[in-house]
């Protein structure tokens, strides 16, 4: 298994970015929201992924980038959890989006929540989309 975050793998092109805001779709699992859009089928890599923290609950940079750091290496770890399920190449950003300052452990798991509840929604047959609970 490779525990790596190579440069190839993050997600950096603005026009990238720009579309994952614009017509992306989201999963969330409190306090982390992951925006993801199916990528080019021509993708050299299977995940593009992207970090941020918000200044609004982080004024300083040194939280910010702490959290930064602690999302990176919860996605560097779990990250066989999405390469061994999906088939197409995604664009991902990952969001910490609370004021609390969460445990690594904390992070970790809700990262692995986070992660299948993502592969759950981009994974489910098509069918299921066209159907509605009563």
């Amino acid at each position: 298994m490779n525990f790596t975050y190579p440069k190839k793998e993050r997600l950096k092109s603005k026009t990238t970015i720009d579309l994952l805001f614009s017509d992306g779709k989201s999963v969330s699992k409190y306090p982390l929201r992951l925006v993801y859009r199916q990528a080019e089928a021509d993708a050299d890599e299977k995940i593009k992924m992207g970090v941020s923290v918000s200044k609004k609950y982080f004024k300083k940079a040194v939280d910010r980038n702490y959290f930064k750091r602690v999302l990176r290496e919860t996605y560097r770890l779990n990250k066989h959890l999405l390469l061994d399920n999906i088939q197409q190449p995604y664009s991902i950003m990952f969001f910490y989006q609370t004021k609390d300052k969460l445990s690594y452990e904390e992070i970790n798991t809700k990262t692995i929540q986070l992660f299948e509840k993502f592969l759950l929604q981009v994974n489910k047959p098509v069918d299921s989309e066209n159907k509605t609970d009563l």
